[in-house]
């Protein structure tokens, strides 16, 4: 069921609770773009490990208000307002592909309640030292930042008739997705369940107008508002080594940036093997052990 939380400025944020009440508070930060009702696990897992999962809509998704110009670093302020709503104190937090890099946004900006942090597939930022930021990146990928690199009408112009086609038929972006699929995705996708997922996922994030998805590409393209070098909460990077959307050199970045952080890099996965990790990382999260980290760590400590 959808709750909605009053930011201190006085939007509205749409919110939704899974798992085990009493259980281990986890905010799940969706991808982009998307929203509350994205990819997680089944409720049976999320009471196996004690979960309470957390997840809303960011501004401009779904059925929360829009903030212009918003920065990654403005989750922070979200994700404590909603958690001062909802009584908790602290938490952990996990972001997949565009929820990414406002999960470690959390662990830099709200150290004393963020207890581990983990980012799934993530973009590094922009101005990136060292990194070459596109290469390897989809065609649909690289044409989208290139164009919130120009500005808002750029990408709002670009995004916004996928986003009409997605309302008329929301199924319609899943096949769309496939032209540029490595083989390691396309199994992932061959899932009917996982792609009726994606399809209402889509279809709720996009619901009223591109807004959420049009400000997250903007976000990625300017200044963060944190420095990932400064986050001091145990991290996790995930990252399968074939992946096409946000390529596996970014978390090698990130991995070398962040002190302590544990570097996954799966061998033979891509973008949407992150869904299939999310028990095992949550697993982690809660302090407990991790069949992800213990076979596939490339640098790091858990």
């Amino acid at each position: 069921m959808t709750t909605f939380v009053r930011s201190r400025d006085g939007r509205t944020l749409a919110v939704e609770e899974r798992g085990e009440p009493e259980g281990y508070p986890i905010f799940l930060l969706h991808g982009t773009p998307g929203s509350r009702v994205g990819p997680s696990p089944r409720a049976a897992v999320l009471y196996r490990l004690g979960v309470r999962l957390i997840t809303y809509d960011r501004p401009g998704y779904g059925l929360s208000d829009r903030l212009p110009g918003r920065t990654v670093a403005d989750v922070a302020r979200d994700v404590a307002d909603v958690a001062d709503a909802l009584g908790v104190e602290s938490f952990a937090v996990i972001g997949r592909s565009g929820g990414a890099p406002h999960a470690l946004a959390c662990a830099a900006l709200l150290p004393t309640r963020t207890t581990r942090v983990a980012a799934l597939v993530p973009l590094a930022p922009l101005d990136a030292e060292g990194l070459d930021w596109f290469e390897g990146m989809s065609v649909s990928n690289v044409t989208e930042y290139t164009a919130a690199a120009n500005g808002h009408g750029a990408v709002l112009e670009l995004l916004a008739p996928t986003a009409d086609r997605v309302r008329a038929d929301p199924t319609r972006m899943v096949p769309a997705l496939d032209e540029e699929l490595p083989e390691p995705d396309r199994r992932v996708m061959a899932d009917y369940g996982i792609r009726r997922m994606l399809a209402m996922n889509f279809a709720e994030a996009l619901r009223y107008s591109p807004a959420g998805w049009v400000d997250d590409a903007l976000a990625f393209c300017r200044p963060w508002g944190f420095d990932p070098g400064l986050i001091t909460r145990p991290t996790l990077l995930w990252h399968g080594d074939e992946d096409v959307f946000s390529p596996a050199e970014h978390s090698r970045w990130l991995g070398e940036r962040i002190p302590g952080a544990t570097l996954v890099i799966e061998a033979g996965a891509a973008h949407f093997a992150s869904l299939a990790v999310l028990p095992d990382i949550l697993a982690w999260l809660t302090a407990g052990t991790s069949r992800v980290v213990r076979r596939a760590v490339v640098r790091g400590r858990d």
